[in-house]
């Protein structure tokens, strides 16, 4: 399996039934492949971790994902939603502390407007020029996708979760489809964001066929930025007893991206340092250069529970960054000050 990586690393892509087998692979080929991942980053970003600042700015959502805590259907969130005071005041909070992205993430929540979106985004950048905003807020029209970045928005993250239409199905209610996804995953790089995709990695009913099929699809898309983690049930969906993906899939994965796509920006996730004390440790050796800290208002992070015990507090949150740059220098890496864009 060890010239299957070698491949991957020359050629950049596989072919689905090659990272089928390769997905399968254990013990040698996985730390072959992580050892080489960690080399590619080192290579393209030297020891630079870039930061995010992440503001949760709603938990409504129209949309019913079984897999998802803010699903609609749940009746036992507590729900809640920033106004742009709110926003900036995190940004505020944020900006002394080396933060120069801030990702605003949502539910899908229609209580905003093009027009309250715009503004929002408009503000943080005249008063935070050298900032990059990012949006994370679901599926939207081309048209709305181009009044944000007409407003300023400088990236889009929107996941693709599955790239195999009858899994997708399984995920998802009817009234969600994976062609619509890739749709505005298209109309997002069409524009001219930085867009980044991604999935779960041991979501219900997948296979190995299936994470194959999502590392051929991201190779097509060929996005910026990549977001994978693991799938973590939430009680009150109707996942809650579906097990958990694994912590040594899903680093092995970021190592196949990494080598996929040498220059692209992947975070070690919040669902990683959930799982394990040194999950993001791990990421970050595999291969991922960005890291997310909690801007949000403290008494909201607990509300905007996509998965069980999320990881928000501590070296999750922003005020625990000197904490977070510590345990960064423990394993030879280095939180720079910067916005971190693209450069491939």
């Amino acid at each position: 399996m060890k010239e299957l990586i070698n491949k991957l690393i020359c050629e950049r892509t596989l072919t689905e039934e090659e990272f089928a087998a390769l997905i399968d692979a254990r013990g040698q080929v996985r730390a072959y492949a992580i050892e080489q991942a960690r080399q590619t980053a080192q290579s393209s970003f030297g020891n630079k971790i870039y930061i995010r600042g992440l503001i949760e700015m709603t938990n409504y959502c129209k949309n019913d994902c079984y897999y998802c805590g803010i699903r609609r259907s749940n009746r036992n969130c507590a729900r809640y939603r920033l106004t742009q005071e709110d926003i900036l005041a995190c940004c505020d909070a944020g900006y002394p502390l080396g933060f120069r992205t801030f990702v605003l993430q949502g539910g899908e929540d229609g209580a905003y407007s093009d027009a309250d979106l715009c503004a929002i985004v408009s503000a943080i950048k005249a008063r935070y020029p050298d900032c990059a905003v990012t949006l994370s807020l679901g599926e939207r029209s081309r048209e709305s996708y181009q009044r944000l970045y007409d407003a300023g928005a400088d990236r889009y993250l929107l996941r693709h979760e599955t790239a195999d239409e009858a899994h997708y199905a399984r995920l998802h209610p009817a009234s969600l489809s994976l062609a619509n996804r890739k749709r505005c995953l298209y109309n997002l790089k069409e524009i001219g964001y930085q867009v980044g995709s991604g999935f779960m990695v041991g979501s219900p009913y997948q296979t190995s066929q299936n994470l194959a099929a999502d590392l051929c699809f991201i190779r097509a898309l060929s996005p910026q930025m990549v977001g994978i983690g693991p799938f973590i049930p939430h009680h009150d969906t109707p996942f809650a007893a579906m097990p958990g993906g694994s912590l040594e899939l899903t680093v092995f994965l970021l190592a196949l991206l990494r080598l996929m796509l040498p220059h692209a920006l992947i975070p070690a996730t919040t669902a990683l340092a959930t799982i394990s004390p040194d999950g993001r440790k791990q990421g970050i050796l595999a291969g991922a250069n960005v890291i997310m800290p909690n801007l949000s208002p403290a008494d909201t992070r607990k509300d905007y529970s996509l998965y069980d015990n999320k990881a928000c507090m501590g070296e999750e949150a922003a005020e625990g960054l000197a904490a977070l740059k510590a345990q960064m220098r423990e394993i030879g890496y280095e939180i720079v000050c910067a916005r971190g864009d693209y450069e491939g």
